[in-house]
C-alpha cells in the first residue's frame, strides 16, 4: 500500500514537471526529442520504453528547464511492470559559460528500486576545457530496495526507506603531468526506520604521461562507515558498493550480466577498493550466503599502459580511431580493509598482473555518449591466495561499464 501511495505522488511530481515545460513547448522555445529505448533482465524480461530529453531551443543541453525522462513496461510482466526515471534540472540565478549553480530534482522507481532526491548543485570551470573544473553537490534523497528478486545476492541489501543528506565534492585539473581527478563523497542517514549512520569515501587518480608511448594511471582509495549502516553501503575489496551497482543499467539487476558469470567469479563491477585478485574468494563467500563486507577500507591500484599493434592500427582509421580504443597495461593492487561484517579482518593484500581494456564510445541522435568499455583482467599473483592455492596461477575477469 505504501509502495502504490509513494508511487501515485511521484508520477504526479512527473506529471508536475512535464506540464511545465510543456508550457514553453506551447509558446514555440521548448522542444521535446523522444527516442525508443529496450534493455533486458531476468525479472523484467525485455524491457520496452520511451526516452525524452526536453530544453529550450538552442541552448543545446545547457540552458534552463532541462529534462531527462523515461518510461518503461517489463514484457514479462513482474509485480511492479511500469518504470520511470525523470531529471529536472533549473539554473539559478546568473551563470557563465561552465560556471552554473542549479536545482535538480530527481525521482525514479526501477528494477525494484525506488530513489527521490533534491540536488543544489554548483559548478566552477576556469576555461573551455571540460576537464578543469569544481563541482559541489550538495543533496537530500529518500530511497529504498522494495523488490529483492532483481538482486543478485540478497544478503547484501535492506530493504528499507533511507533519508540521506549529501555532500560530494569533486575536482578535475590537468596538470604538466597528466590529468587529475579527486572525489569526496559523506552521506548522513536521517531516517527513522532505520539506525542513524554515516559513509564516507575518498577517491583519487592521477594519470602521468610518462611519454608519448606509456602511461602511469594511480588511483587511492578509502572508505568509512559507522556502525548499523544498511549493508548496500558497505565496502567490498575486489569491487564497488553494492548501492553504486544501481548507477548503471548494466547492473542495475540480475540478468543484464549473465548471473552465471556473477556466480563463477568471472565478471567484476569495477569501483570502491578494487582489489581485483581476490574476486573470487568475495564471490565464493556472496554464493555461500556469507557478506564479506567491511565497515573501513584503503587501496592504491596502479596501470602502466604500454603500446600495442591492435591499437595503433584502430588510431589510424579515420573516424573509428575516435570512437574505439584498445589499452594494454601490468596492474598492481594493493589494499586493507577492517571492521568486517563476518568479524574476520584481513591482513594487506595485493595483487599483479596484465589487462587490456576496449573502449566504444558511439554518441546516440539526441546527442548523449553512449558506449562500453570491456576490461579483461589477468591477476597471475596473489599476496594471500588462500587454501592450497599457489601465489602464481591463471585467473582470470571480465568487467564491463558504461560510457
Amino acid at each position: 500500500m505504501a509502495y502504490r501511495y509513494l508511487q501515485n505522488l511521484t508520477f504526479l511530481f512527473i506529471f508536475g514537471i512535464v506540464s511545465s515545460v510543456g508550457v514553453f513547448a506551447q509558446e514555440g522555445s521548448y522542444r521535446f526529442t523522444p527516442a525508443p529505448d529496450i534493455w533486458y533482465n531476468d525479472v523484467d524480461g525485455v524491457r520496452l520504453g520511451l526516452r525524452v530529453l526536453g530544453e529550450v531551443e538552442g541552448t543545446f543541453k545547457d540552458g534552463p528547464h532541462r529534462l531527462d525522462a523515461g518510461v518503461w513496461l517489463s514484457t514479462w510482466l513482474p509485480d511492479n511492470p511500469v518504470s520511470y526515471y525523470a531529471s529536472f534540472t533549473e539554473p539559478i540565478g546568473t551563470s557563465d559559460l561552465g560556471n552554473e549553480t542549479s536545482i535538480g530534482l530527481i525521482s525514479s522507481i526501477r528494477t525494484g528500486y525506488s530513489r527521490h532526491s533534491l540536488n543544489l548543485n554548483k559548478r566552477w570551470q576556469d576555461s573551455f576545457s571540460e576537464y578543469e573544473y569544481k563541482e559541489v553537490v550538495i543533496s537530500f534523497a529518500q530511497e529504498k530496495m522494495f523488490d529483492a528478486e532483481y538482486r543478485p545476492f540478497r544478503q547484501l541489501w535492506q530493504n528499507k526507506w533511507k533519508s540521506l543528506i549529501g555532500l560530494d565534492f569533486v575536482i578535475s585539473s590537468l596538470p604538466e603531468i597528466g590529468q587529475f581527478l579527486g572525489k569526496v563523497s559523506v552521506k548522513q542517514n536521517v531516517g527513522s526506520n532505520v539506525s542513524k549512520f554515516t559513509i564516507g569515501s575518498v577517491e583519487l587518480l592521477q594519470k602521468v604521461d610518462l611519454n608519448e608511448m606509456f602511461k602511469l594511471r594511480i588511483r587511492g582509495f578509502a572508505g568509512f562507515a559507522s556502525e548499523d549502516t544498511a549493508p548496500e553501503y558497505l565496502f567490498i575489496s575486489s569491487m564497488n558498493s553494492p548501492q553504486n551497482w544501481i548507477g548503471s543499467g548494466l547492473t542495475r539487476a540480475k540478468g543484464t550480466v549473465p548471473e552465471t558469470w556473477l556466480q563463477a567469479g568471472s565478471f567484476q563491477v569495477g569501483g570502491g577498493a578494487n582489489l581485483r585478485g581476490y574476486l573470487n574468494a568475495d564471490i565464493n563467500a556472496l554464493n555461500a550466503g556469507l557478506n564479506p563486507s567491511f565497515r573501513s577500507i584503503w587501496s592504491i591500484n596502479t596501470e602502466l599502459e604500454f603500446p600495442n599493434p591492435i591499437d595503433n592500427k584502430l588510431r589510424n582509421i579515420s573516424i573509428v580511431g575516435d570512437l574505439i580504443s584498445f589499452r594494454s597495461y601490468l596492474f598492481v593492487d594493493i589494499g586493507q580493509g577492517s571492521e568486517s561484517v563476518t568479524g574476520a579482518d584481513t591482513d594487506v593484500l595485493s595483487d599483479a598482473g596484465t589487462g587490456f581494456q576496449l573502449s566504444i564510445n558511439i554518441p546516440d541522435y539526441l546527442g548523449k555518449d553512449r558506449g562500453i568499455f570491456i576490461r579483461y583482467d589477468i591477476p597471475f599473483w596473489l599476496s594471500e591466495p588462500g587454501g592450497d592455492e599457489s601465489n602464481f596461477s591463471f585467473r582470470q575477469l571480465i568487467g564491463v561499464g558504461a560510457i
